[in-house]
């Protein structure tokens, strides 16, 4: 396997050096810059453009605010300068309208930025130390609950804005056999089952999650009226004694085993194999960061996995997917079929026993 060059200049990797250097504070002037209303009121003039004075105005901020943002955004490559007046340019216009970009720059700032001072730490330990920064728990997934709402807030916009674009991809491979019992390990807030629940009006669905994520569940489908058709497994999915309920003809595992270690999802995948009814399936669906079509997208797993490190666990990551193919074999399972461009970036395993 080969991945990334080195054939840059000198003078242009220095340049990319510098932006490492200052790109926790130059991250700050982006988000002031969308924050503020900036971007907007240049969006809102980019025929002509905008002067420091008219934009310190507008923003209802002092020239001076506006004079550092702005000149902060030239480097930035979010605004440019012609003869005084101030335009956005299309990377300004992405961090404004974007709804991908907002929904990362909202992670990495609510969920994140405070954190990271103790990426270094949680390399060494192997423990995600900046969690600490939100309270003392062994993992971010039984603080969820807990946690400051906007800071929930955006972790679950980050978390669902992945993985809701690919259903209405999902949902038919996943009933073309008409399965009568889903078990959707790792639900969260319920939102799959209550998609599974909408498509077919008989199929019966299990969340297996933590007591404090199973309650927001039972709210959204109480909400929605599918309390018939979907109830919770209350579980400590670390707690490798505790088995999953069986029966089933399709475990389903969206963006979950990115969640864990290696040792962790061989365990994990034991018992979704010991869960299947006879020729039932198991299915992954995952981004893996080697499947990805467009550099950004590998760029964002690889920050993403760095999450993992210092926040989540600890110990897991966007795995690379043959990772995922040896854990499977592991387990006792097969990858059965492979589809790839679901969504915006997910790869989804079709996975049967052995």
């Amino acid at each position: 396997m080969n991945y990334g060059l080195d054939n840059k200049s000198a003078v242009q990797a220095k340049f990319d050096a510098q932006k490492i250097a200052f790109a926790p504070i130059m991250f700050q002037a982006a988000r002031a810059l969308r924050n503020l209303g900036i971007l907007e009121i240049l969006e809102q003039n980019r025929k002509e453009g905008l002067t420091i004075e008219q934009v310190a105005e507008k923003c209802n901020i002092s020239n001076y605010g506006a004079k550092v943002l702005l000149e902060a955004g030239i480097s930035l490559e979010m605004v440019y300068v012609k003869e005084c007046q101030f335009f956005v340019t299309k990377t300004g216009w992405f961090i404004l309208r974007d709804d991908l970009t907002r929904v990362n720059m909202d992670f990495t700032h609510d969920v994140n930025y405070l954190g990271f001072f103790k990426l270094e730490e949680s390399i060494k330990n192997g423990k995600p130390e900046g969690l600490k920064f939100f309270g003392e728990w062994e993992t971010i997934y039984e603080a969820l609950s807990k946690l400051p709402p906007k800071v929930q807030e955006s972790w679950f916009e980050f978390d669902h804005y992945y993985s809701d674009i690919a259903f209405p991809e999902i949902l038919p491979l996943l009933f073309k056999d008409n399965p009568a019992k889903v078990l959707d390990v790792g639900g969260n807030t319920g939102k799959f089952s209550i998609k599974c629940a909408e498509y077919r009006n008989d199929v019966k669905i299990t969340i297996l999650d933590l007591p404090g994520q199973l309650e927001k569940a039972y709210e959204n489908i109480k909400e929605n009226g599918y309390q018939d058709r979907i109830n919770g497994y209350p579980i400590n999915l670390l707690d490798h004694s505790k088995v999953y309920p069986k029966g089933y003809d399709i475990v389903w595992m969206s963006q979950f085993l990115d969640c864990f270690s290696q040792e962790d999802i061989v365990e994990l995948l034991k018992k979704a194999k010991v869960a299947l009814k006879e020729n039932g399936v198991a299915y992954i669906l995952e981004t893996y960061w080697d499947k990805q079509k467009y550099p950004a997208s590998t760029y964002s797993l690889h920050a993403t996995t760095l999450y993992f490190t210092c926040l989540a666990n600890g110990c897991s990551q966007m795995y690379h997917s043959d990772d995922m193919f040896k854990l499977v074999e592991k387990a006792g399972m097969k990858v059965d079929q492979v589809i790839e461009n679901i969504g915006i970036s997910h790869t989804l395993f079709k996975c049967v026993p052995k």
